[in-house]
């Protein structure tokens, strides 16, 4: 059976996770406490750079999350989530593309504010403004396409976004100004997939404490 690492409170494991959900797939949860698990030298085996997720299937280990989606929709085509035509493939890679390129390292300002660490007002004003970039670039979307970013079906590019923005207002960045945006991540939040994954605020709030602690003892 398909084995899946993971914890849950990894933007970069849920998307996985909501995959594995969505396409049906069944598969044994191996969950990984960060306080040293990825050091272990069984799971440096499986990615020696220590991140997670990582799936085996078979004894065919993959890590790197968008990796994993890929494999994901190749050796598992059922309930596609991800469109057979060329400029919706693209659309959809470049939803992936933005929000770990993009989208990603401009929340690590919003991070190290909402554990008060100290952030230059020039760096967190920037940040906020490629999020806001990020934003309207998918609210067009949805105000083009609707209910979901690539229309009526949802595909990795939901995935990928809607397992990471929903996280804004726990940085500080309210939605408020992005109702489109809003109305999608309910939307999103009424998948089954998405209340089985969902952290906890317990769980948002330990894991920013643990944060806080590695960077203070830096």
């Amino acid at each position: 059976m398909l084995q899946f690492y993971y914890t849950r409170v990894s933007n970069n494991a849920r998307r996985v996770w909501v995959a594995l959900l969505e396409k049906q797939l069944e598969f044994e949860s191996v969950l990984m406490n960060l306080d040293g698990d990825q050091f272990q030298e069984d799971f440096l085996k499986l990615n020696p750079f220590h991140h997670i997720p990582v799936i085996v299937d078979n004894g065919f280990r993959v890590f790197e999350s968008l990796a994993i989606l890929d494999y994901l929709e190749a050796k598992y085509p059922d309930l596609p989530l991800l469109p057979t035509d060329a400029q919706n493939m693209a659309t959809v890679r470049m939803v992936e593309l933005i929000m770990i390129n993009e989208f990603q390292p401009a929340t690590i300002a919003l991070l190290r504010q909402s554990i008060d660490i100290p952030v230059e007002p020039q760096q967190l004003d920037k940040s906020k403004k490629q999020i806001d970039t990020v934003l309207r670039f998918l609210s067009d979307l949805l105000i083009k396409n609707g209910p979901y970013l690539m229309g009526q079906q949802l595909t990795l590019a939901d995935i990928v976004a809607g397992t990471a923005i929903p996280n804004l207002p726990v940085l500080g960045m309210p939605l408020d100004d992005y109702p489109t945006i809003q109305q999608w991540c309910d939307r999103l939040q009424e998948r089954d997939s998405w209340q089985q994954t969902t952290p906890s605020s317990e769980e948002l709030e330990q894991a920013k404490a643990k944060i806080k602690a590695i960077v203070q003892n830096r």
